[in-house]
């Protein structure tokens, strides 16, 4: 009889496989019927989306254009400047370097930024790199952060307007200028510049065909950025996101030049990589046999360590969001800059995710409607049902 039931419910379970196989052409139509809807609604220029379910992609999909001036449609290997999510890849780099023993998560950040960083209003009171990661050193963005001038007290005598008015360690408050400095002790710990540091040890590991240098990528496969002009009603090309460095690496100052490059947001990668990078942190810093960080520490990137604002929490580069999938928590991060809205989001327990990356919208939601139509195409209206009980 058990034998009966076993081989019954072995034959359900090949039909149910070859019913999705059928349909799967007709669901793939589906979601991009909606994608296109979605793209008119917020007037989008190229939208590139990966998802991942049962710990593999199952999805991915280019639309619109890679170059809007020209014409130029998006492919799926193309490689757009995703912003803040490549905090994330500051983070494994400088935890990497961590688990070497080179520094310590309590370390005092003006010992291994090599100049004093401490908030005026709490002398007292060190800045750790652990500060730095999750957002809570009050250190802040009010002096721009593009160059490490605007806090060191050399450089700049207003140095001090670079600090909130708060103790280190108590508030979240997110910082570029942050990430800027631990891009810049990845350099000072480990001997490289930073950009050689990441290819090497993270994008190679990984087979990863991504870089912060733009001359040393191939620049046909720049998506094009379009910021939205409300006063003007166009879009206007960002040249910025993709410039050459050039001669202005003339003189860099290994350690201290940094942000040049910025490890706050200036990664360039395809959509389909930035999924294979999901898929290392869903697996706890392995993937596909390669191990890049220690469980433990791709854990504690993912672990809560300050509430950012009424809607999630924040790790290290990663956030916990429960406002992106209403009622469901997801892991990850978004980027906006230039006009390009990015995020990358995950459920490590159920080993989903979504990648979706659009280089100009004229409303940020979009990236919003996006995840949650995948969600709710790929997660909940692919959800076997349940199985009855005997």
């Amino acid at each position: 009889m058990n034998r009966c039931i076993r081989h019954d419910r072995a034959l359900s379970l090949c039909a149910a496989f070859l019913l999705l196989l059928l349909s799967l052409p007709a669901l793939a139509g589906e979601i991009e019927d909606r994608l296109h809807s979605l793209m008119r609604e917020y007037d989008t220029v190229g939208l590139a989306v990966v998802v991942v379910r049962d710990n593999g992609i199952v999805y991915r999909n280019s639309l619109g254009w890679k170059d809007r001036d020209a014409k130029i449609p998006l492919e799926q290997d193309d490689l757009f400047r995703i912003a803040s999510i490549s905090k994330s890849f500051a983070a494994v780099s400088i935890l990497q370097l961590v688990e070497q023993g080179r520094l310590s998560l309590d370390d005092d950040a003006g010992t291994l930024v090599g100049f004093p960083v401490r908030n005026p209003a709490f002398p007292d009171t060190p800045i750790t790199l652990r500060m730095l990661l999750n957002h809570t050193s009050s250190i802040t963005d009010a002096q721009k952060y593009k160059s490490l001038d605007v806090i060191n007290p050399d450089t700049n005598a207003n140095w001090r307007g670079s600090y909130a008015g708060r103790a280190p360690g108590e508030t979240y408050e997110y910082s570029n200028l942050g990430y800027n400095m631990i891009g810049t002790i990845v350099e000072r710990m480990s001997g490289q510049r930073y950009d050689a540091y990441v290819k090497q040890h993270v994008l190679d590991r990984l087979g990863l065909r991504a870089g912060y240098l733009p001359e040393a990528l191939d620049a046909n496969r720049f998506a094009q950025i379009y910021l939205w002009n409300g006063e003007r009603q166009a879009y206007l090309r960002s040249e910025a996101a993709y410039a050459p460095l050039g001669k202005r690496l003339d003189g860099y100052r290994p350690g201290y030049d940094t942000p040049m490059f910025s490890p706050t947001g200036g990664l360039k990668i395809s959509a389909p990589d930035l999924a294979t990078w999901m898929l290392l942190h869903m697996n706890r810093g392995e993937w596909n046999g390669v191990r890049l960080l220690s469980a433990e520490h791709s854990a504690l990137m993912q672990t809560r360590s300050t509430p950012s604002d009424e809607n999630g929490d924040y790790g290290m580069a990663i956030r916990l969001d429960r406002a992106l999938i209403p009622g469901v928590e997801m892991i990850g991060h978004t980027g906006s800059a230039y006009g390009l809205f990015s995020s990358m989001y995950f459920n490590p327990e159920k080993k989903y995710g979504f990648v979706v990356i659009t280089n100009g919208a004229r409303d940020v939601r979009l990236r919003t409607e996006v995840n949650r139509a995948l969600y709710q195409h790929f997660i909940v209206d692919a959800a076997p049902p349940a199985q009855a009980s005997n």
